[in-house]
């Protein structure tokens, strides 16, 4: 058989994909952090991985997964969050665009799976399988209650998910995580298609949303998940040193307010003493009709005190 004819798109597929193969987690385990520092790399979307001086590895809202795939259905879901919150219907384009960098089957040495809230951008059903299927039984997966009931619905035993609120303090290896509050005020009103959110009070924030502080023995890195902008931001960082923050970035099309502008990233790193900061999120995503196409590098262009 001809090569053009023994080549399938089953083949083409596993010949391409992940696009980078292994050779991000090929670094990752040859990294040899410095003391006094810590090693962070970026995942696509809001996706980090931390390693620590001592070398604990931890992930947190490692995605795998797609944007938009097809024109099939021009509409949203019934009870979609954005539809929620806008009144809209028709479908929004928001397509991946940022390579898959990670093999989550090639991950070995792993010791805590995070994520800040369910939304599937945030937590992956395939790194589960991933981590549970090639890595140290005793990994933990580390997340609010939603997040926990998702683990478990896939298969993950309950023993290895620790719940997390604001407030809770976890330790792996030489990094402590602390949970802190959330401000992602999409995440409540993701409901079931069949639950309406009109004339209800949303429920509380901690059972859906952590933000977390990653305290290493080389500095400290707070990652923000989805939230927006809150004052709270400023008791955030009136409590705790924080030295790199993470914050999705967005520039909200007419009706959403769901992501940080690039003066809201500013804000929260004001508010939160933020040495550096870093937009994330945007990138994975397609421009959306009416949707500015203001670059995360605006942010630079607008900074006041933090380094970004």
């Amino acid at each position: 058989m001809s090569k053009v004819k023994s080549i399938t798109r089953e083949s083409w597929i596993l010949s391409t994909f992940p696009e980078w193969g292994s050779w991000l987690n090929e670094e990752i385990e040859q990294e040899q952090v410095a003391p006094g520092t810590f090693a962070m790399w970026w995942l696509g979307c809001t996706g980090i991985w931390l390693k620590s001086e001592g070398g604990a590895n931890v992930c947190v809202d490692f995605w795998c997964g797609t944007g938009k795939q097809s024109h099939g259905n021009p509409l949203m879901k019934q009870g979609h969050q954005m539809q929620r919150m806008a009144g809209v219907k028709k479908l929004q384009p928001n397509l991946r665009t940022t390579p898959f960098v990670l093999d989550p089957f090639a991950i070995r040495q792993i010791d805590a799976v995070l994520a800040t809230h369910d939304h599937n951008d945030h937590i992956d059903v395939n790194v589960a399988a991933a981590v549970m299927q090639n890595c140290a039984d005793d990994v933990p997966f580390i997340g609010p209650k939603t997040c926990v009931d998702l683990w478990i619905g896939w298969g993950v035993p309950k023993e290895r998910c620790i719940v997390v609120k604001p407030g809770d303090v976890v330790k792996v290896k030489d990094i402590e995580i602390h949970a802190l509050d959330a401000f992602d005020r999409t995440a409540l009103i993701t409901l079931p298609a069949d639950q309406k959110a009109a004339g209800v009070l949303p429920d509380g924030m901690d059972d859906r949303a952590v933000n977390y502080l990653f305290k290493t023995p080389g500095g400290t890195l707070y990652h923000s998940g989805d939230s927006h902008y809150s004052n709270y931001y400023a008791k955030h960082g009136n409590e705790h040193q924080i030295d790199v923050a993470l914050g999705s970035y967005g520039e909200n099309p007419r009706g959403i307010t769901d992501k940080m502008t690039s003066a809201d990233i500013l804000r929260m790193g004001e508010a939160l003493n933020a040495k550096v900061v870093i937009p994330f999120h945007p990138r994975y995503l397609v421009k959306l009709p009416g949707r500015s196409a203001r670059d995360p590098r605006a942010v630079g262009d607008e900074k006041r005190s933090p380094e970004v």
